[in-house]
């Protein structure tokens, strides 16, 4: 029996691993865990589109995923292309500490409660990560008939034909 939940919990704890360590899928925002795409209709036929990838997901992929939505999103309305009105993709770093010394906020190893407030005791050295996150956000105006010449514009079905290979669904 102690075996067995040893082995559950192994399990367990792989599987969170490799779930933690994979791109964010295709999906909308509450499957995906807090990343993945949303969006808000502003008139009807405009929309503001969110895609949020976590740090394994590139930028590449963050805004390919986006122009797949607005693609998805405009043929669902029944229109044929899209115009990109504004778009932009974000980017937010975080620095964090893999390594070094263990400081606290008295400074190095345990609580020194004389002296040094945020004052490092010991060595400095320490190893830091960064993690860069994407965010790509598009106001997009959607139309029927021929796309328009605008270098803004994309016809919603060569789109989704062109970026369907790119597309990761699940984890």
């Amino acid at each position: 029996m102690y075996r067995t939940a040893k082995i559950l919990i192994a399990a367990s704890a792989l599987a969170l691993v490799a779930a933690c360590s994979t791109a964010t899928p295709y999906a909308p925002t509450s499957e995906a865990g807090g990343y993945g795409f949303s969006e808000q209709r502003i008139e009807s036929n405009r929309y503001r589109v969110t895609f949020r990838g976590n740090s394994l997901t590139s930028r590449e992929q963050v805004e390919n995923y986006l122009l797949y939505r607005a693609a998805e999103l405009t043929l669902q309305n029944g229109y044929d292309y899209f115009t990109m009105v504004k778009d932009d993709t974000e980017k937010s770093t975080s620095y964090r500490n893999i390594g070094g010394p263990d400081v606290n906020y008295y400074g190095y190893g345990r609580p020194f409660p004389y002296y040094g407030y945020g004052w490092g005791w010991g060595p400095s050295e320490f190893d830091l990560r960064e993690t860069s996150r994407y965010t790509a956000i598009a106001y997009i105006l959607m139309g029927r008939g021929p796309k328009p010449a605008d270098p803004a514009s994309y016809n919603a079905s060569e789109v989704q034909a062109n970026l369907r290979s790119t597309i990761v669904t699940e984890q």
